[in-house]
């Protein structure tokens, strides 16, 4: 039982007495009242004070909701790390790539991303157009005389590649190429314009991914290029050298090698080399002075790609081990003294922190195509070449 010192006047101060069954003690007078100089103590001592009436009902809620609150942000921030793009579908549900004309790619900056399995989006070719994507990969099938897009026969889709892709890229050819009126001059050297408005130089990649049967496949996407072969929008070897055009085609997957080669003199469709299987090449001197492998090199491939997981390897700790940047390095550098441009498919994908580091690690290391399932992340990223001392500015 406690007194306060006002009741207890004549009782030295400190003396403690006994009253009944309680042990009375007298306290000394309270302080006075302070937010910045109450504690715990208070709290206990004096239930009915300002101190106590605070104590309970303002500090410790306070406390608490602000524990909570930081609690909910470090756990919001968690999840918009692991799960951007979940997020911005649970608040965007009917949201959907924008849909290009097929002539405008106006404002669009090419970026060195390759889309893979395009056909999967939205909006095939026009949303990684749309993103800055100066490569799509599309897997096609044989069937009959028209070329299906698809992953596998169950998913072939009710498009074409000639519907899906080679049209809507030749109407926007067309329409980048075309004078501005009836009466305009035509100029026999100009430059052909490509896909993107604000690039007019940079080439797309179409890789086009034959899933079986190249030897049927072959004839079928060799005609239906035609229209781009007769209006020069194709980039060619033409005997000599390479000539760059708006589009350039690639052939990957069962695409047997040995029909690029028939032709020696002019050449419009390349191969996806192996690059895990890539060694360093032997120089062969050619007429002009210009060193070439006899297997592949850029009169007849264009990428030189492999499996992440199956030429790097995987990562642990979240990272390159040197052995790892050390293969890397070697794969890179072998291709590109081929002439070949080195692109990895299977890269991580998840957490997007890792991807994400991934993708910079390439980049730095000279991979010229980022392969990738998420436009909207690859979109985000920052492609330019840095130095050390940039990250500092």
């Amino acid at each position: 039982m406690i007194f306060h010192p006002s009741a207890l006047k004549a009782i030295p101060e400190h003396e403690a007495l006994l009253v009944s069954d309680y042990e009375v003690m007298v306290l000394n007078k309270p302080r006075r009242f302070s937010f910045r100089k109450y504690s715990h103590s208070d709290c206990i001592a004096y239930t009915g004070s300002k101190r106590a009436i605070f104590c309970r009902a303002v500090q410790r809620p306070l406390w608490a909701l602000i524990f909570i609150l930081g609690m909910l942000a470090v756990a919001w921030e968690c999840f918009l790390y692991l799960f951007p793009h979940d997020f911005e579908l649970v608040i965007f549900p009917g949201e959907r790539s924008s849909r290009l004309s097929d002539s405008s790619t106006y404002g669009v900056i090419p970026i060195p991303c390759h889309s893979h399995n395009d056909y999967w989006r939205h909006v095939p070719l026009r949303s990684a157009l749309h993103a800055g994507c100066i490569s799509v990969e599309v897997d096609v099938w044989p069937w009959g005389n028209e070329i299906l897009v698809g992953h596998s026969p169950s998913t072939v889709l009710r498009g074409t590649l000639q519907s899906l892709y080679l049209d809507p890229l030749l109407k926007m050819l067309d329409t980048h190429n075309a004078p501005p009126s009836r009466n305009w001059p035509k100029v026999v050297s100009q430059e052909m314009a490509g896909p993107f408005s604000n690039d007019p130089k940079q080439t797309l990649t179409l890789l086009i991914d034959c899933k079986t049967e190249g030897d049927r496949t072959w004839p079928l996407l060799v005609e239906q290029l035609n229209p781009f072969r007769e209006k020069g929008y194709l980039t060619h070897f033409n005997g000599s050298d390479v000539v760059y055009g708006p589009i350039t085609v690639v052939v990957s997957g069962d695409m047997p090698f040995h029909l690029l080669l028939e032709n020696t003199t002019y050449r419009d469709v390349f191969y996806d080399a192996p690059l895990d299987n890539l060694t360093f090449p032997t120089e062969i001197m050619t007429d002009d002075n210009k060193s070439m492998d006899s297997t592949y090199n850029p009169s007849n491939s264009y990428y030189a790609s492999a499996d992440f997981r199956t030429a790097i390897g995987s990562l642990s700790l979240s990272r390159l081990s040197d052995i790892q940047l050390a293969v890397l390095r070697s794969q890179v550098r072998a291709a590109h003294m081929m002439g070949l441009k080195v692109r990895y498919w299977g890269t991580p994908t998840w957490p997007v922190g890792l991807r994400n580091h991934v993708w910079h690690v390439l980049v730095h290391e000279g991979v010229d195509v980022i392969n990738t399932d998420d436009l909207r992340g690859a979109t985000r990223q920052d492609w330019k070449p840095h130095h050390w001392w940039q990250w500092w500015v």
